[in-house]
């Protein structure tokens, strides 16, 4: 099982990023993907995540102007993020759950930076 995250990069305040995460593996359109993030010295904490139907959710701190998408033909999940603020630089982590096999699994990690 594979997750390649990329798309990460600096831009400025206001900015826009699109972040990509290839999935390899598994059968990606059956599984809820997830991003998550790492600031320095914080502990990583969720971001947004999309269930195999599409259903959605967010941290408070990213609704209205992170959006996360799916392309199951593609095995890649999305996250597009907008209006971006200097609080958003972090290490940007996809993620998913094969429950049947009780197994987790990160993609490496992209790093986002938002210079004010």
């Amino acid at each position: 099982v594979q997750l390649q995250a990329s798309g990460g990069g600096l831009v400025q305040t206001g900015g826009s990023l699109r972040l990509s995460c290839a999935v390899s593996g598994i059968t990606f359109s059956s599984k809820t993907m997830s991003w998550y993030r790492q600031a320095p010295g914080k502990e990583r904490e969720l971001v947004a995540g999309i269930t195999s139907g599409g259903g959605t959710n967010y941290a408070d701190s990213v609704k209205g102007r992170f959006t996360i998408s799916r392309d199951n033909a593609k095995n890649t999940a999305y996250l597009q993020m907008n209006s971006l603020k200097p609080e958003d630089t972090a290490v940007y982590y996809c993620h998913t759950h094969v429950i049947t096999w009780g197994r987790t699994y990160w993609g490496q990690g992209t790093l986002v930076t938002v210079s004010s």
